[in-house]
């Protein structure tokens, strides 16, 4: 009974820390290129999306704290998150991305469209190498460095978390070093972890990827099953 208050306890500090880092980044000014670019994309946006009060602040991560599967996106899009204020949000991107998660019952809508659209995500966690968006898709490295730190205290502190997911090489290689292994990127890489947890590369769901063919729906669906498998997730999100 002891031991299991201290780990009622300890999953207790986790949360919290969890609840205390995405404060920390909500509030981070570590980059402010980024910072600058966030603010001016948003008071100068594209005629479809004028009118609409960009949030042009760190995007947060999504899911549950709790979940077993990580899945580690590069950063927000201009006109997504940085728009929207959630992970894979508001863009073709995200489309392609929840899209894939509803088919394999990870989420329990195939589109995503803003923060109080409802949609919802189960057994997952949504995270990124970058909270900010970064001009032309391409952070500096000391932008890099700086802000995978806090994806280096998630990965320390999620609970349960005994799948990664990296979408694009940047967040494999980011992924890699904090996990401490080596891999080379390749689609459907599965890279098994000395403590018995797994490792899973995937291009990412942009348009360009998947319109260019090098991804597709299916392949990404391919790999978030696999992810499922190897986390012990059966059923879907209700």
């Amino acid at each position: 009974m002891f031991r299991r208050a201290l780990e009622e306890k300890e999953l207790e500090l986790r949360l919290k820390s969890l609840e205390d880092l995405q404060r920390r980044i909500l509030a981070c000014s570590l980059c402010p290129r980024l910072r600058e670019f966030d603010v001016k994309v948003g008071l100068n946006p594209p005629r479809r999306f004028r009118g609409q009060a960009y949030w042009s602040r760190p995007v947060p991560s999504l899911g549950d704290p709790l979940a077993p599967i990580v899945i580690v996106g590069m950063a927000p899009a201009p006109h997504g998150g940085n728009r929207t204020g959630r992970m894979f949000t508001g863009d073709q991107s995200g489309n392609n991305f929840f899209r894939a998660l509803y088919e394999v019952g990870l989420a329990n809508k195939p589109v995503s469209v803003s923060r109080d659209d409802g949609l919802r995500v189960c057994n997952v966690y949504i995270t990124a190498v970058l909270h900010c968006a970064p001009p032309n898709n391409r952070p500096l490295p000391q932008e890099v460095a700086s802000c995978s730190r806090y994806l280096e205290e998630e990965v320390r502190l999620l609970p349960n978390a005994r799948v990664f997911v990296a979408l694009g090489r940047l967040a494999f290689d980011v992924l890699t070093r904090i996990l401490g292994v080596r891999c080379e990127f390749r689609h459907g890489l599965e890279c098994g972890l000395p403590d018995g947890r797994w490792l899973i590369a995937s291009y990412h769901p942009s348009p360009r990827n998947v319109n260019t063919g090098t991804l597709t729906i299916e392949g990404l669906r391919r790999v978030f099953e696999r992810a499922k498998e190897l986390a012990g997730v059966s059923g879907g999100c209700q």
